[in-house]
C-alpha cells in the first residue's frame, strides 16, 4: 500500500500544505469546522482542483482521475443507494469497473463474510440499523480493492455503543488488510482509539501532530497503539454482534 506525500498544495483552503501519510498507517485528522479536513481527503482523491503535487509511493498522481487512484472513499452520510439491496450496493463499484459477474459475486460473498452481514444480503438501506449501514458502506469501499481508504466522519450518525464496536472492527480490518487510511473526526476519543498518528488542521495548516505509536525498523506504523485505553469496550448498547462482545 502506498506512502502518500502532499507537496506545496494550494487551493481554496490550503496554502503550501506539505505532509506525508505513511505506508499502512491509520492517520487521524482533527480540527474545527471549515479547517480543511474534508478538503484534504478530496485532494488526495483528486475530487477538487489544486496546485502542487500528490504522490503515491513517489509517483505523481495529479493527472490520474479519481476512479484510477485505487481509493476507497467512505463519506460522512455513507451514501448508500436506496434502490439497491445490500449485495448490489457492495458490488456497485465492481460493476462500474466492468468486472465479470462471477468475480463480483465472489467478492461480494467474501465482503459479506468479512463484515459478518451475510444475513443482510437482500435487505435495503431503509431496513438497516446505523451500524449495519456502516458495515455495508465500508464493504462497498473495500470492494474495489483500494490501496488507500479515506473515511470522512463516518460514525457521526451512530449511537455511542454501536460506534465503539464499529470503530474497533474497522481498526482491525484496516490493520489486517494493510490499507493506508486517513480518518477525519471531531471526536477526541475516536481519534485516540484509532489513530497511529493524529494531526490537527486549523486554517488550512497543520497545527499539531500527536504520534500514537512507537516506531520499529519495519512497518513502523503498524505498532501497537500504546495510548489506546479502549481495548475493553462497553457494548451494552450495541444492536449488532461485534468482536468486542466476545
Amino acid at each position: 500500500m502506498p506512502d502518500i506525500e502532499l507537496k506545496n498544495i494550494r487551493n481554496y483552503v490550503f496554502n503550501d500544505l506539505n505532509m506525508e501519510i505513511y505506508d499502512e498507517e491509520l492517520l487521524v485528522v482533527t480540527g474545527p469546522n471549515g479547517a480543511g479536513k474534508s478538503t484534504l481527503l478530496a485532494t488526495i482523491a483528486g475530487l477538487v482542483n489544486y496546485d502542487g503535487t500528490v504522490l503515491f509511493d513517489g509517483v505523481t498522481v495529479d493527472r490520474i482521475p479519481t476512479n484510477e487512484r485505487k481509493i476507497g472513499y467512505l463519506f460522512q452520510n455513507l451514501a448508500l443507494f436506496p434502490h439497491l439491496n445490500v449485495a448490489s450496493n457492495i458490488g456497485y463499484g465492481m460493476v462500474v469497473k466492468g468486472d465479470g459477474k462471477t468475480e463480483i459475486a465472489q467478492n461480494v460473498d467474501e465482503l459479506l463474510g468479512l463484515m459478518r452481514i451475510e444475513h443482510l444480503r437482500d435487505r435495503y438501506p431503509k431496513n438497516l440499523s446505523g451500524g449495519e449501514r456502516q458495515r455495508v458502506a465500508l464493504a462497498r469501499a473495500l470492494a474495489v480493492s483500494p490501496e488507500v481508504l479515506l473515511l470522512d466522519e463516518p460514525f457521526n450518525s451512530m449511537d455511542n455503543g454501536t460506534c465503539q464496536c464499529i470503530r474497533k472492527e474497522i481498526r482491525k480490518i484496516q490493520k489486517d488488510l494493510g490499507i493506508t487510511t486517513v480518518l477525519v473526526t471531531h471526536n477526541p476519543e475516536e481519534a485516540e482509539e484509532m489513530g497511529d498518528r493524529i494531526i490537527t488542521i486549523a486554517g488550512g495548516k497543520i497545527r499539531e501532530t500527536d504520534t500514537q505509536c512507537s516506531c520499529g525498523s519495519q512497518n513502523t506504523h503498524n505498532a501497537h497503539n500504546t495510548h489506546n485505553t479502549h481495548n475493553t469496550q462497553n457494548c451494552a448498547g450495541c444492536t449488532i454482534d461485534c468482536y468486542c462482545k466476545r
